[in-house]
């Protein structure tokens, strides 16, 4: 199967809002003509299990020790290229970040069994001014893990990507939204 192909598929199918005026209020408060609800793929059996395999085939030759984000954005994402990372004998665990520390207990930020020193990728699933990508990459760096890049499916192309090189990541977005708006 090409995954990429069929990745694309469902974004069209599933994900993809698009009307003649900006009628969808983003997270930033700005209006856009176009959305895109990737939940709906990455809450999906087939569409995780498509993501995690394009994933796991993007990162495996650099030796990630973890994968995860911002809750929740992140997390579908994270634990299909965990479960598809142990399937294929290279296991890479999932990690979630809070968006604030537990207010309870150890007052964690971050579940899962990172440890600092340990070499992990940043997931998101769609970035715009990759604000949710920042703040977990910030909390990870904090912890003590080295942060190989930031993944996202889609680069809504709005300044993210130099956003997060600005911050000295590297970028490996899966596609930009051009890409869908232009065909």
């Amino acid at each position: 199967m090409d995954y990429k192909k069929r990745l694309e598929e469902l974004i069209r199918e599933r994900a993809l809002k698009v009307a003649d005026e900006p009628i969808f209020k983003l997270s930033s408060g700005k209006m856009s003509n176009y959305y895109l609800d990737l939940r709906t793929i990455t809450l999906d059996p087939e569409g995780g299990f498509v993501i995690g395999n394009i994933i796991f085939d993007m990162i495996k030759d650099k030796n990630p020790d973890a994968i995860g984000g911002l809750t929740l954005g992140a997390d579908p994402i994270a634990y299909a290229t965990s479960i598809i990372s142990f399937i294929k004998n290279k296991p890479i665990k999932p990690f979630v970040v809070r968006k604030e520390p537990k207010g309870h207990g150890t007052g964690k930020q971050i579940e899962g069994n990172l440890k600092p020193g340990e070499n992990v990728f940043i997931v998101e699933d769609v970035v715009t001014t990759a604000g949710s990508s920042l703040k977990a990459a910030k909390v990870v760096k904090e912890f003590g893990a080295n942060i190989l890049g930031i993944i996202a499916i889609v680069d809504r192309e709005e300044g993210g990507e130099e956003n997060i090189k600005k911050e000295g990541f590297n970028f490996y977005p899966i596609f930009k939204v051009s890409y869908f708006l232009k065909k």
